[in-house]
């Protein structure tokens, strides 16, 4: 049974560890190609620096375009990373092991890049410290700030603290087959670690400190994100629930994100052993509830104010509905609630590629729900003058793929550096699944509750097949 136990472990170490000193062509092909879209990127903001914003669509009629869209939409992204996580753990979801640091690194990656883009919106970068200096605390603004900046502060140690066992891993196992300054880097981000009870007490305690703290400070993100255009005398954004609609987005294209990333991930380390077709098929599920909510929300609001028709309400609902914005308002609708909602309630389509492919349709579906929330909303008219357009140049379009390929880039470089699975916890997984299989039955009855199956678990790996979902 030792060796059994032994040879599991061996094997999870080796499969984990091995992308950290092993690094094929793709890898660098995919990379190059990441770093020209983000120095493109670059070079289009300092045309944009240079010139100022009169090189973007944006006006004084529709004054955010692109960098706010994409602003909530990064945002969004990083609360179900944290947010999920934490929910996972504090219920003690068995299955969460393999995800869970894959999530909470899109948080702070998501974090990361979306707080980029309101400083590029702002046109001159220079003038943020007046913001802090001079800022109205009134200002739903300033709360945005003082909230994310929590939020990332908090993320970025949620993500460190289950990050240090696995550190001390790397220091001890990969040896010379790691660089200098990466083992340098193993031997001072692990501080010191070496397993005792009392450093696992202490982590235990400060991760526990976390998962509960982290998850109100999320909540409070969004919903501050939402107050900026709720707060606003805009027509289209007069609304009270905007707070919790936002949430339930932002976790909804959220978990879009993880599935995304965390299939790119299994497929390019060949984690299928560690992450099987059940992972995909479980978020599927959190994501099915969520577009059931997502329904609810739109469903509410719209006839609500549609019930009324008050103000330019009309103006609104027809440039969505019928005119101008329809095909996104639709492409939306049925493309980013209907269709992921379908895939996910028919149990022939639920498999690792129909979740895969509703996810996908989740995050364009929100993509376009913030461009109608930020730019229909502001084309709505507060006079009676002709309404305005928003035609973004390719300063925005460079911008976003830039913004689009950052994001991607820190999630390769990252996967080069740490274990993207947490191998203590899978680890610890194992022994709990192995310890409730082999515990005497009660009264020579079998327990009431099933032990906990965990894919590899008897030593062998899954036949083709044999994983949920079927993916040959």
């Amino acid at each position: 049974m030792d060796k059994v136990k032994n040879d599991r472990r061996e094997e999870l170490e080796r499969t984990v560890l091995r992308p950290l000193t092993r690094t094929g062509k793709g890898y660098y092909l995919v990379v190059g190609f990441l770093v020209l879209v983000v120095l493109w990127g670059l070079y289009a903001y300092s045309t944009q620096f240079r010139n100022g914003l009169i090189v973007t669509g944006m006006r004084d009629r529709i004054l955010w375009g692109f960098y706010i869209i994409l602003f909530v939409f990064f945002i969004g992204i990083s609360h179900a990373g944290t947010l999920i996580s934490a929910i996972l753990r504090v219920v003690k979801a068995q299955w969460r092991t393999p995800v869970t640091r894959m999530a909470e690194f899109i948080t702070v990656v998501a974090l990361s890049v979306g707080g980029l883009m309101p400083i590029i919106d702002l046109g001159r970068p220079d003038r943020i410290p007046n913001l802090v200096l001079f800022g109205r605390w009134q200002s739903p603004i300033l709360w945005d700030v003082l909230s994310i900046t929590t939020y990332l502060t908090g993320s970025i140690i949620y993500l460190y603290l289950p990050l240090i066992p696995d550190l001390a891993l790397c220091r001890d196992r990969l040896g010379k087959e790691a660089s200098a300054w990466k083992r340098g880097f193993y031997r001072i981000a692990s501080i010191g670690w070496q397993g005792t009870q009392r450093q696992k007490r202490y982590l235990s305690i400060a991760m526990a400190s976390m998962m509960v703290l982290i998850i109100p400070v999320a909540v409070s993100v969004h919903t501050v994100v939402s107050w900026i255009f709720a707060m606003t005398l805009r027509e289209a954004w007069n609304s009270t629930v905007f707070g919790a609609y936002f949430v339930a987005g932002a976790i909804f294209s959220g978990i879009a994100a993880i599935i995304i990333i965390m299939a790119i991930l299994r497929r390019a380390f060949h984690l299928e052993r560690y992450i099987t077709n059940q992972h995909f098929i479980n978020l599927g599920y959190m994501m099915g509830g969520f577009t059931l909510i997502m329904m609810y929300f739109n469903v509410s609001e719209y006839v609500v104010t549609g019930y009324k028709m008050a103000g330019e309400t009309s103006f609104h609902f027809l440039q969505l509905m019928a005119r101008e914005y329809a095909p996104f308002f639709w492409m939306y609708t049925i493309g980013g609630m209907v269709v992921p909602g379908l895939i996910i309630l028919f149990p022939r389509t639920r498999t690792f590629k129909g979740v895969l492919i509703a996810a996908g349709f989740v995050l364009v579906g929100m993509w376009l729900e913030r461009f109608i929330i930020v730019v229909a909303g502001l084309r709505v008219p507060l006079m009676p003058y002709e309404p305005s357009w928003y035609l973004p140049t390719w300063v925005e379009w460079s911008i976003m793929a830039g913004a689009f390929a950052m994001f991607g880039l820190v999630i390769a470089i990252f996967s080069k550096l740490v274990p993207v699975i947490s191998v203590w916890e899978v680890a610890e997984q194992y022994e709990e699944a192995e310890a409730l299989e082999t515990a005497p039955p009660h009264g020579g009855r079998q327990p009431a509750t099933q032990p906990l199956h965990v894919e590899g678990a008897s030593g062998t790996a899954p036949a083709p097949g044999d994983t949920a979902g079927g993916m040959p």
